[in-house]
């Protein structure tokens, strides 16, 4: 009999610290859903205190969702705590996620405190958590770095107070794979009662071994991995969900398994890259454009001899269907329709029309329409409600000539129009808006990225607009890159200007 594996995926609130990344409340249920779909068991859906917006995301991704549990994340504080408990009121399975700091680091430099003040703290915060819900999870923050003996001494004192499941966070991805599994097997066989709780692994990827490290904790006794998709999260990011269930799913030799259904992980890591504006890179694992590509010679003669070769998956175990429709401007709604819903995204009749509306124009521009231009048209419904929108833009630039720039702008629902000159079409369009938008913006940085082949192929455009200290983030893709950088720019102003 193979052991059961917990899937705990924070891409809602872990992932959700990526600057650039945040959703609204709307676009965090869809993602949840997704990730019901996907077969996930713990969905983190947010850290109730630290604003409004979360709270609300709480309370709605609770009502949306039926079998997974929803859990809250908080400090190991009392009021914290009250506010996560009201959050997840309508949960149907819910989880209290607290915790604090456990390694030397955190104990003198960020609480000022003693590893014995710390141990009291931490029970007080289980205990607290429990008059509210029986499921609580605790975290033993900066563990990679902490003392194996007194990290022993906080898991067993916080089992006994009542935690259910101890994460185990290897916070600044710092431990190497071989010592993190070390510090999970200590854990199982010096702590008294562990087996009446869950050891969980919540590994950051700053050394690029968070899988790794991961893979090493479940190896040694934990079982619950803290994931997110596509492997977001702050700095460089989390374990990746779908690593470790296609790990597990090709390595059948370790005799652990999940619930995820491997089929939908294409699916909602298009879905989440593209409302979050977070590009896959092309050779990341499982789910990049590369991932089952073979440009070698000698790997494409044995691909097509026998796949096995050199490919240890089939893309459709992971969602990919080889032989899906190619989108032209001759596709149908039908066809589009099937497309979105493969992509994970379920649309109306009415925004089907609107969406389709979109492809059409696109289709015209580009001969063959792929995933991420499809996410993209279903997003841009989302522009729609800004109060300042691109009405036109015309440029003249070339080699010899001076780049000009013409654009009328709409503003709630007056337009303004400007002109100006640049050292290039960009640097013009970007001047001719200033002088309408009259702010002291600085860009701060600009990143153009093609989303897949081709001189007619969709840019994608991200920016960072920095107005009075704060930096906002801006997103924009067009066929035509100048267009593309106009509406990231738009759409980083519209994030301050009300």
């Amino acid at each position: 009999m193979m052991d059961r594996l917990f899937i705990f995926d924070t891409t809602l609130r872990d992932g959700e610290q990526v600057p650039g990344c945040q959703l609204n409340t709307v676009e965090k249920i869809q993602v949840a859903k997704a990730l019901e779909s996907l077969g996930v068991d713990v969905i983190e859906a947010g850290f109730p205190i630290s604003s409004p917006g979360d709270f609300n995301s709480v309370v709605e991704i609770s009502k949306a969702v039926t079998w997974p549990t929803i859990c809250a994340l908080t400090r190991g504080v009392q009021k914290d705590i009250d506010v996560a408990a009201e959050a997840l009121q309508y949960a149907k399975n819910k989880r209290i996620h607290t915790g604090i700091g456990t390694s030397e680091f955190h104990i003198k430099h960020k609480f000022n405190s003693t590893q014995k003040e710390i141990l009291e703290r931490a029970i007080a915060a289980v205990k607290y958590a429990k008059k509210y819900v029986e499921d609580v999870e605790f975290y033993c923050e900066d563990a990679g770095r902490t003392d194996n003996v007194y990290l022993a001494r906080v898991v067993e004192a916080v089992i006994k107070a009542g935690a259910t499941v101890v994460n185990i966070p290897d916070t600044t991805g710092y431990c190497l794979p071989w010592e993190f599994g070390e510090k999970i097997k200590f854990l199982m066989e010096n702590v008294n009662g562990v087996h009446n709780a869950i050891i969980s692994t919540h590994c950051h990827n700053d050394l690029g071994m968070a899988t790794a490290n991961t893979i090493s904790g479940v190896m040694n006794g934990a079982r619950q991995v803290e994931v997110t998709m596509n492997g977001i999260g702050e700095r460089a990011g989390n374990t990746s969900l779908e690593e470790v269930a296609m790990i597990l799913k090709c390595h059948k030799g370790l005799n652990i398994e999940t619930q995820i259904n491997t089929q939908k992980i294409y699916s909602t890591s298009r879905l989440v890259s593209g409302l979050m504006n977070m590009p896959v890179q092309a050779n990341k694992a499982i789910v990049g454009r590369n991932a089952f590509a073979h440009s070698s010679g000698i790997h494409q003669d044995g691909v097509l001899k026998n796949r096995e070769s050199y490919e240890i998956m089939d893309p459709k175990d992971v969602g990919i269907d080889e032989n899906s429709i190619v989108l032209t401007a001759r596709s149908g709604r039908a066809a589009l329709k099937h497309r979105l819903s493969v992509l994970g995204v379920d649309v109306e009749n009415g925004k089907l029309d609107v969406i389709y509306e979109e492809f059409l124009k696109l289709a015209d521009k580009k001969k063959d329409i792929n995933d991420d231009d499809v996410l993209l048209i279903a997003g841009l419904e989302r522009s729609e409600k800004q109060r300042i929108k691109l009405d036109y833009l015309q440029v003249t630039s070339g080699v010899g000539v001076k780049p000009i720039a013409s654009i009328g702008v709409m503003i709630a629902n007056e337009k303004f129009e400007a002109a100006a000159t640049g050292n290039g079409p960009v640097d013009a369009a970007i001047k001719a808006l200033k002088q309408i938008i009259r702010r002291k913006m600085t860009l701060q940085e600009f990143t153009i990225q093609s989303m897949n082949k081709g001189s007619d192929d969709m840019g994608k455009v991200h920016m960072q607009v920095e107005y009075e200290g704060v930096v906002y983030y801006g997103f924009g893709a067009n066929t035509d890159i100048v267009a593309a950088s106009v509406e990231a720019y738009i759409n980083a102003i519209n994030k301050f200007v009300k």
